[in-house]
């Protein structure tokens, strides 16, 4: 749990769920969920929800649009456990039952601003046609009991997916008193890979409560490096 007084920083968000792109499908909704460390609180603000359905759009572009706000404060004693956003998406199959069109996640940005970030989807697969046929007639198709499994690591090796769509997120990101902490987090201590991997790799400066600089800390692996 975090703590309480002046050892503790915050972090505000504040966006949208955009749109998606599922060419194949017509009809689509989104459930959301935020996964973070056991040393971050929410403050205020829900940790789930779900958005309306909608259909596909008439003109060229052929997206979904939802357009659906996300708002929520974090505070935590240090970075480690930095929140992602999981989003699954669904759809109502020609039986009537709702199956799973593509699950993705992407962490919170790090630094203050708008962003926006373009998560690429996936769906799980059947370990055989026979399987894949019989999930198809009974509308019991492969998906995960709990979707927040996928910001983690552990057991996603041992899953076979398919790529399938993309979900369109903007964030407005405001921190508090992470200075005070010794965590500097500025524009060029940040790189991200390309959005469409909805992956996010960055860099903190710490500075140390004397003063004193030390490594950065990358995230999400929290790899040891030296700071530019």
């Amino acid at each position: 749990m975090a703590a309480s007084g002046g050892s503790v920083f915050l972090l505000m968000v504040a966006g949208q769920i955009e749109s998606a792109e599922f060419p194949e499908f017509d009809e689509i909704f989104c459930k959301y969920s935020f996964v973070y460390g056991q040393d971050w609180v929410i403050t205020s603000g829900l940790e789930e929800g779900l958005t309306q359905i909608t259909k596909k759009s008439q003109d060229e572009r052929r997206i979904f649009v939802w357009n659906f706000p996300l708002d929520v404060t974090w505070k935590s004693t240090n970075p480690h456990g930095w929140p992602q956003i999981v989003v699954s998406a669904y759809g109502i199959d020609a039986f009537g039952h709702d199956v799973a069109r593509g699950y993705g996640a992407c962490h919170i940005p790090l630094t203050p601003g708008r962003h926006k970030s373009r998560v690429a989807m996936f769906v799980p697969e059947s370990t055989s046609k026979l399987q894949k046929f019989t999930s198809w007639v009974l509308g019991r198709r492969p998906e995960y009991v709990d979707p927040r499994v996928i910001a983690q690591g552990e057991g996603r090796e041992v899953t076979r997916v398919r790529s399938q769509g993309h979900v369109t997120l903007s964030f407005n990101v405001v921190n508090k008193d992470m200075k005070k902490l010794g965590y500097d987090v500025t524009a060029h201590d940040v790189s991200i890979l390309p959005e469409t991997t909805g992956t996010l790799t960055a860099c903190f400066h710490f500075t140390g409560v004397y003063g004193r600089s030390t490594d950065s800390m990358m995230f999400p692996s929290y790899r040891r490096l030296r700071a530019h």
